[in-house]
């Protein structure tokens, strides 16, 4: 299945001309999860990819600039007669503010509307991959969140077969299924087994252990760069990260790419990027309406595809 994930929002607590506050499309196969929904997300959707009839919507924490844009969004899927069940997750707490505000500004809706608290390392199963919460250190409970996709079957070795005997056609499509064929065992003409690609999302965090855990050989980690190295102190107070301390978590969990986002008015961006990119070079400052590719291994890196046309509006 192809698997990308879209950039709707890339700001640091407040938005921009050209930045708006934090959200995150993930699109594997049939599936569309978003991930945080800042105030104005759906606004970015439709000006961009237009808004899915999403699967499910994970919250990273309950800071206003990550899921303000959920009230609008679930009161839009009503006008359009949606149907289907949506189910909203977060960290403990969630429930309160929803059940709080939900009376007051959306009522009733006409499709079943589900919110999930979900404690750390809790696994939500979609059909071929899983997504799964971990604590970050950030001032309030936080979590990241890690897609991980099932693990693949080894490639089929075609000479192996022939030379064991193993007529072409359905006898080949049973062994690759795991079935024994005439004797021969799937494991004789079936290469180790490959992992599934690996997307990990650190939310807003100072650098954290856990996020080197879960992002280890990951095919792209999206960090937050709130910061440059001049207001490290800064970060440490307020739970976030430098650009440079995003640059070592990705290169000590030896991952394929690295994006940065959550990016600070205070910054240029490429000032973000050649600070990150002096410790990890695979690194992309990711914009509003950028997507990242995420293809298996074997077929080619992770690649940044810009947004078109370029924005136009000041910082």
């Amino acid at each position: 299945m192809d698997v990308s994930l879209f950039f709707a929002g890339t700001a640091g607590s407040v938005p921009t001309a050209r930045r708006g506050l934090p959200a995150l499309l993930l699109r594997a196969g049939g599936e569309r999860i978003l991930i945080d929904c800042g105030e104005g997300t759906q606004q970015q959707l439709l000006r961009s990819v237009g808004l899915p009839e999403l699967d499910a919507i994970f919250v990273t924490h309950l800071h206003l600039d990550h899921w303000l844009g959920l009230l609008g969004m679930v009161k839009t899927f009503d006008l359009r007669s949606r149907e289907r069940p949506l189910a909203i997750h977060g960290p403990p707490g969630l429930k309160r503010v929803w059940e709080t505000l939900r009376p007051m500004v959306i009522g009733r809706t006409g499709y079943p509307l589900e919110i999930v608290e979900l404690e750390p390392h809790e696994e939500v199963r979609f059909a071929s991959f899983l997504i799964a919460p971990f604590s970050v250190k950030h001032r309030i409970e936080a979590y990241g969140y890690a897609f991980v996709e099932d693990e693949r079957p080894g490639r089929f070795d075609v000479a192996a077969a022939r030379a064991l005997g193993v007529p072409e056609g359905p006898a080949w499509g049973r062994l690759q299924k795991g079935e024994t064929v005439d004797g021969v065992r799937p494991e004789q003409v079936m290469g180790e087994t490959r992992h599934g690609r690996r997307i990990v999302i650190s939310g807003d965090t100072a650098p954290c252990e856990a996020v080197e855990v879960y992002a280890h050989h990951a095919d792209l980690l999206v960090h937050e760069a709130t910061f440059l190295e001049d207001e490290r102190a800064r970060a440490r107070a307020t739970g976030h990260s430098t650009a440079r301390q995003a640059a070592e978590i990705a290169r000590d969990a030896e991952v394929r790419l690295l994006a940065l986002t959550h990016l600070s008015t205070r910054y240029f961006p490429r000032d973000v990027r050649d600070e990150a990119r002096a410790v990890f070079p695979a690194t992309v400052v990711a914009r509003d309406f950028d997507e990242i590719a995420v293809p298996f291994p074997e077929r080619g890196e992770p690649a940044l595809v810009k947004a078109e046309p370029e924005p136009v509006a000041a910082p």
